[in-house]
């Protein structure tokens, strides 16, 4: 929720590519300002100075409905603006002079459209395919919504995972097992470092 990863699998293993701040993960901010849109490191370094406009969190509101009582508690430590449309939450933020209202999966297309390109200039191809992983306490809703959001990123989105089973999968990839295993996988979360 809080930071975004991407990874690529090659020569039999997944890497984590690094972005242009030759960080591994990427801050799922973007904001707004009179001149530009800022996703990432970009984004969250200038939240103090512009916070009405810095979007994080959208990972919380995508896929549900507006009045929903964890959005209704969430828009009270918020500080960019939460509306109603339609019965779905809208972020509404001033951008270039105008206010504008975003759906969470426009501004998560946001997010995965920055993290296409650090693979893109990573790979030094296009990318077009994509498995994405969500909280695996997601609905079909949220699912839903988050494979709206890759589409809206230009991706064709080949699946829809759960964190817990990408970092299991991420773990047996490169392991020669053989037979049955027991093997405790724990996913700590982004939000938590």
């Amino acid at each position: 929720t809080t930071y975004s990863c991407v990874g690529v699998f090659q020569h039999g293993k997944v890497e984590i590519i690094a972005n242009d701040q030759g960080n591994r993960t990427t801050p799922s901010y973007v904001a707004f300002t009179d001149s530009e849109r800022l996703i990432g490191d970009a984004a969250k370094n200038q939240v103090a100075m512009n916070p009405k406009n810095t979007v994080f969190d959208a990972k919380r509101l995508i896929g549900r409905k507006y009045d929903d009582p964890k959005i209704m508690e969430d828009v009270k430590h918020w500080p960019f603006k939460v509306v109603s449309d339609g019965g779905k939450p809208k972020i509404s933020v001033e951008y270039k002079g105008e206010n504008k209202r975003f759906a969470p999966e426009e501004i998560s297309s946001m997010v995965l459209t920055k993290m296409k390109e650090i693979a893109e200039a990573y790979l030094g191809s296009t990318v077009t395919d994509a498995v994405i992983t969500v909280p695996a306490y997601f609905n079909d809703s949220q699912r839903q919504a988050t494979k709206d959001a890759g589409r809206i990123a230009g991706l064709n989105v080949l699946r829809i995972i759960n964190e817990p089973t990408a970092a299991a999968l991420a773990y047996g990839l490169d392991k020669n097992l053989k037979g049955e295993r027991n093997v405790l996988i724990f996913d700590l979360g982004g939000g938590t470092f």
